[in-house]
C-alpha cells in the first residue's frame, strides 16, 4: 500500500503522516479547517528539521519525508489511495459522516480505517455500503515515537484484512497487535484504573498527586505517575475516554468515572496543554514535593497494581487479545515497566486477589469485584 490518505492534521494525524511517508508512502493529509494543515505540516518541517541537527535522519530523509506529504483540498483527493487513516475528533455521527462521503470517492478496494481510541470499529464500519472493508488502525500518541498500534477487525471486517494491516504496520516498524473490539479495546481498557484509581485515591483524601505519582515511580518503576500522565495525555481527553469506556460497558461501576476529573475539565484545567492541570505548568511555576511516606507509599502501589492486574487477567479471560499481546501493548502503548500478567505472578496472584477482596470488603463497591480467573491464577 504506497497510497494513503489521513483525514484530520491534528498531532495525530500528522503524527501518522509522518510515519506513513518516513516509510516510502506517497500520503495526502486532509482537515475540514484548512488553516490547519498548513500549521500542521509547517510543525512537521520544526520537527523534521531538530530530528536533522541531532543526527537522527539525514537532510535527503528529511526531504524525500516532505515531498511525499501532499495537501488535499477536499475528500475527493482521496480517490486513487489504498488506504485511509481517519484521526478526528472522537465522535460516532462526525466520523460515520465522513467515511459515508468517502464512500463516493474512493474505490472499491480502498481499506478505510479509523484511529479511534474508544469508539466501537462495528458501529463505525456498519453505516458504510462496504463495511467489510472497515478496520481499526489505533495508534498511539506521539505515533511517531510510540511503536504500539492496535488492529481491530469488526464483526463485520472481511477475515484477512487484520493481518494485512498487522503485516502492513510492521513494515512500517511499528509492533502491532490484534485486538477484539471491545470498548477501550487492550489499552484504554486495561490502563484505566491507573488514573481511576488515582483519582480515588486523591478524592478520599487518602494521599495527594504528587505523592501517588511518586509511589508509583518509586515503588512501580513507571516512568510517569498517573497525575503527570493526565495532563501530559490532556485531562479533558482521558476523562473523554472514561466516560465512553463507561457508557459502552453500559455503566459498569468498575470503569465510572471521577468527579474530579469531570470539574477538571469543566474549569479547563486541562493539563500542559492549558498551562494547568494537577499541576502548574506556568513559566517560573515549581512543582510540589510530594511528602514520603513509606506505609502509605505501599498502599497505593498494591491498591492500584491490584486493579490493573485485575483488568489485564479479565482481558485474558474475555479472549481479548493473547497474553503475548496484552503484555506487549501495555508495554509498548503506555510505556509500563513490565507486563501485567507477569507483575500478577511476581507479586503473587493471592496477594493480588487478597488486596481486591479486602478493598470490596471495605467500600462494597463492585468497582472492586475480582475476575473470575483471578482466583485460579498462580
Amino acid at each position: 500500500m504506497k497510497y494513503v490518505g489521513i483525514i484530520g492534521a491534528g498531532t495525530m494525524g500528522i503524527g501518522i503522516a509522518q510515519v506513513a511517508a518516513t516509510n516510502g508512502c506517497k500520503v495526502w493529509v486532509y482537515d475540514a479547517n484548512a488553516k490547519q494543515v498548513e500549521t500542521a505540516t509547517v510543525g512537521l518541517e520544526k520537527t523534521l528539521t531538530k530530528l536533522v541537527d541531532k543526527q537522527k535522519i539525514s537532510a535527503e530523509k528529511m526531504t524525500e519525508i516532505l515531498a511525499n506529504i501532499s495537501i488535499a483540498t477536499e475528500l475527493k483527493d482521496f480517490k486513487d489511495c489504498e488506504l485511509i487513516i481517519e484521526a478526528i475528533i472522537e465522535n460516532k455521527d462526525i466520523k460515520t459522516k465522513v467515511f459515508t462521503e468517502l464512500e463516493n470517492y474512493v474505490s472499491e478496494n480502498c481499506i478505510i480505517s479509523s484511529n479511534t481510541s474508544s469508539i466501537s470499529i462495528t458501529s463505525l464500519g456498519a453505516e458504510l455500503k462496504k463495511p467489510e472493508r472497515f478496520i481499526g488502525i489505533h495508534f498511539f500518541n506521539p505515533a511517531p515515537l510510540m511503536p504500539l498500534v492496535e488492529v481491530i477487525p469488526s464483526l463485520l471486517t472481511e477475515k484477512t484484512l487484520a493481518e494485512k494491516i498487522y503485516n502492513l504496520m510492521k513494515e512500517w516498524g511499528k509492533t502491532p497487535v490484534i485486538a477484539k473490539d471491545i470498548p477501550g479495546f487492550i489499552v484504554n481498557r486495561i490502563a484505566r484504573p491507573y488514573y481511576g484509581e488515582g483519582l480515588r485515591i486523591v478524592e478520599e483524601n487518602i494521599a495527594t498527586p504528587e505523592q501517588v505519582d511518586d509511589a508509583m515511580k518509586t515503588l512501580g518503576n513507571f516512568k510517569m505517575g498517573p497525575f503527570e500522565l493526565m495532563d501530559l495525555i490532556g485531562v479533558d481527553v482521558n476523562f473523554a475516554v472514561t466516560t465512553t469506556v463507561y457508557k459502552d460497558y453500559f455503566y459498569d461501576p468498575k470503569y465510572k468515572p471521577s468527579l474530579l476529573q469531570q470539574r477538571m475539565s469543566e474549569a479547563k484545567l486541562h493539563g500542559r496543554k492549558t498551562g494547568k492541570g494537577f499541576y502548574d505548568y506556568s513559566e517560573g511555576a515549581e512543582k510540589p514535593l510530594a511528602v514520603k511516606d513509606d506505609a502509605l507509599y505501599q498502599q497505593i502501589f498494591l491498591r492500584i497494581i491490584s486493579m490493573l492486574i485485575n483488568e489485564a487477567v479479565e482481558a485474558k479471560r474475555l479472549g481479548v487479545a493473547n497474553d503475548e499481546d496484552i503484555e506487549l501493548a501495555m508495554q509498548k502503548g503506555v510505556n509500563y515497566p513490565k507486563g501485567l500478567l507477569s507483575w500478577g505472578k511476581e507479586i503473587g496472584y493471592g496477594k493480588i486477589s487478597e488486596t481486591l477482596q479486602n478493598l470490596y470488603e471495605e467500600y462494597q463497591e463492585e468497582r472492586y469485584r475480582q475476575s473470575p480467573l483471578l482466583r485460579k491464577m498462580n
